[in-house]
């Protein structure tokens, strides 16, 4: 029975239902769409704005196109809530959209078979696109391969990398260019001007693509046109100029209001049954269908829950700040002592805090949009003229330039420091976002320092320590609020690679990292009170180097290490102190507790993460116990 609320989207059951949709229709079902988007949202949280913009986009793909068997590939996939709304997942399973057990906030080819690709991070659409593409040529398939990718996709190198192979790789593609000027922040750098500069000479489309009809009116013009495509595409460049994408050998199209339906729909069906590559400039407004997002694209591109009336978040608390902007406020203070200091962020200035420095320094800020690789090259650069880049990334997104940091950064030991948000789970976001792998792969790099605050003022303490030091430097960081302590008026030198003896004990030592000092702390009272244990605490502060004296001296004397991690447990803390005790010979147990060896699902809260990977309280207590009753087993973990 049809919803009251949503009484053509209750119907929806897959996309051959939106093919049976009379035109009139279109215009209600995209209404109904908005106002689920907006509802639901409001209550889970999650990308509203870059949803809010394809609606009449996502409509038209389904209306033109055939999934499963046409494959749509949604780049980073922040807009592909509409998607799922019209391949079956439009009732309950939408409900509970970034929950445990609900729906993915990004597409998932385990979710459905309607997700072609999956994705979370941006520029990837096209190169798999291409890929696909290529594979059906190869195999003799007739389906269709589209690429929807946002403009900021095109800041991507590996965006530009794939466009560079189009033509020489397949003869049918079609790419969406979805341009609403927006990534997460404003879209910064050439590419972007050049996108607005298409939207705003419509004349140029105009000319370009009836120049046929031009040609035809002049002398001599109708012999020209019989010489062939290619003599047409070298005229057609004569009378006005060709688009960036035209030298690529992809046709461009645009640019098209990405809201007006039947016009969607028919440049989609001339692209559907084209005989070459083709890219439909597509400008969408992010946001639309509701005033605050419009007027805060930044703040809904993704966001809490919210009051509808208003857009005010719900979850506004007087509390202690969060790290980023305990980061981005230190940062500010240390550049405004010292100039050579600057940041820089790939798109993220709010989400990492540098927001801050960019309102008070704007010329010690960069913004080099989604181009993580450059990022880190450009900081190398910087540093060997004596300036002291601080680059502030989310640490799932520090992977992409994974290269970058062993042959620029850490072989040249060249001074810059990175500041990793999003340092372990990103709950709602799910695998693509959670920053569970960076102690384990900067471990393996030489010349890195590696470090994690227990709090906030730590935090502060290890910036300054980092700023003052000759090589390269990570601090890494949870995503949300510090701990509340009382903050130094004066940040201090720390020593590198030396620990912090929190508490001494005879029974049991835990050395722990960052937000699982406070766990390692609360399990210690438990183990006292409930056990009759004495149990010491570290600060371990340093996953490389590690605090080796501290550590060999504790294991001689001590019955049991435990280590404590908020990061994969392959490669990670642990496996340092394991190697440490296992080159000096010590035999004394390790019991490990870490993220283990498998991707984390996304969930509500960090809470029931940790607690379907056996990492609640009361497992981490059980598991300690039962290594207790077996000391034989020296390597252990939670897994």
């Amino acid at each position: 029975m049809p919803s009251r609320h949503y009484p053509i989207l209750s119907q929806i059951q897959g996309p051959a239902d939106i093919k049976d949709l009379p035109d009139e229709s279109l215009k209600a079902l995209g209404n109904e769409i908005r106002n689920k988007l907006i509802s639901t949202i409001s209550v889970n949280g999650g990308h509203l704005g870059p949803n809010l913009g394809v609606v009449e986009l996502t409509i038209a793909l389904h209306r033109v196109f055939s999934t499963p068997e046409d494959q749509l590939v949604f780049d980073t996939s922040h807009q592909g809530y509409v998607h799922k709304l019209l391949t079956g997942r439009n009732h309950s399973d939408f409900d509970r959209i970034r929950k445990n057990d609900g729906l993915s906030g990004f597409l998932s080819r385990s979710e459905s078979a309607h997700d072609a690709y999956g994705a979370g991070h941006a520029g990837t659409a096209l190169s798999a696109a291409l890929g696909m593409a290529t594979a059906r040529d190869r195999l003799g398939g007739d389906e269709h391969v589209v690429a929807v990718c946002g403009d900021a996709a095109f800041t991507c190198g590996i965006t530009m990398e794939a466009l560079n192979n189009v033509a020489a790789s397949t003869k049918r593609l079609v790419i969406i260019l979805n341009d609403n000027e927006w990534s997460i922040a404003k879209n910064v750098g050439a590419i972007s001007k050049y996108l607005n500069e298409l939207i705003t000479n419509p004349l140029y489309n105009r000319l370009h693509h009836d120049v046929g009809s031009i040609l035809q009116k002049v002398p001599g013009g109708e012999q020209l046109l019989k010489i062939g495509k290619n003599a047409e595409k070298g005229w057609k460049s004569i009378v006005v100029p060709s688009s960036i994408f035209e030298h690529y050998g992809v046709r461009y199209f645009g640019p098209i209001d990405g809201h007006d339906l039947p016009l969607l729909t028919h440049h989609l069906e001339f692209a559907r049954d084209a005989n070459e590559p083709v890219i439909l400039h597509v400008v969408t407004k992010k946001g639309k269908g509701y005033g605050p997002a419009v007027q805060h694209p930044e703040s809904f591109h993704g966001t809490s829950p919210f009051e509808i009336g208003s857009g005010k978040s719900k979850s506004v608390k007087q509390g202690p700040p969060n790290f980023q902007d305990v980061f981005g406020k230190a940062l500010v203070r240390f550049a405004k002592k010292d100039p050579s200091i600057v940041g820089i962020t790939g798109a993220m200035p709010s989400g990492t805090g540098l927001i801050h420095l960019y309102n008070e320094l704007p010329d010690q800020f960069y913004d080099v949009g989604i181009a993580e690789e450059h990022a880190v090259l450009f900081a190398a650069g910087l540093s060997t003229k004596g300036i002291r880049p601080v680059v502030a990334i989310y640490s799932t997104f520090l992977q992409r330039a994974f290269d970058q940091l062993i042959h620029d950064i850490c072989l040249q030991d060249l001074p810059v420091l990175f500041c990793m948000d999003r340092a372990g789970l990103s709950p709602n976001d799910g695998p693509t976002h959670h920053g569970l792998f960076d102690i384990a792969y900067i471990r393996s790099i030489p010349n890195a320092t590696s470090m994690q605050p227990k709090d906030e003022d730590e935090l502060v303490d290890m910036m300054h320590t980092s700023l003052s030091m000759d090589s390269p430097t990570f601090i890494r960081y949870p995503r949300g609020t510090g701990v509340g302590v009382k903050m130094k008026s004066r940040p201090r030198l720390l020593e590198i690679g030396k620990a912090e003896i929190l508490q001494e004990g005879d029974d049991v030592v835990i050395w722990a990292l960052g937000p699982m000092v406070h766990e390692a702390l609360e399990l210690s009272v438990r183990l006292k009170i409930e056990d009759g244990l004495s149990v010491g605490v570290v600060n371990a502060r340093f996953s490389k180097p590690l605090d080796k004296s501290l550590l060999l001296k504790q294991a001689r004397q001590s019955p049991l290490m435990v280590t404590m991690e908020d990061g994969v447990l392959s490669g990670g803390f642990g496996s340092a102190v394991l190697e440490t005790l296992s080159d000096a010979h010590i035999r004394t147990p390790v019991y490990r507790i870490g993220w283990p060896d498998r991707f984390v699902d996304h969930g509500s809260d960090v809470a029931s993460l940790r607690e379907d990977a056996g990492l609640s309280q009361d497992s981490m207590l059980s598991g300690i116990r039962d290594k207790l009753q077996s000391p034989q087993e020296v390597f252990s973990e939670t897994d």
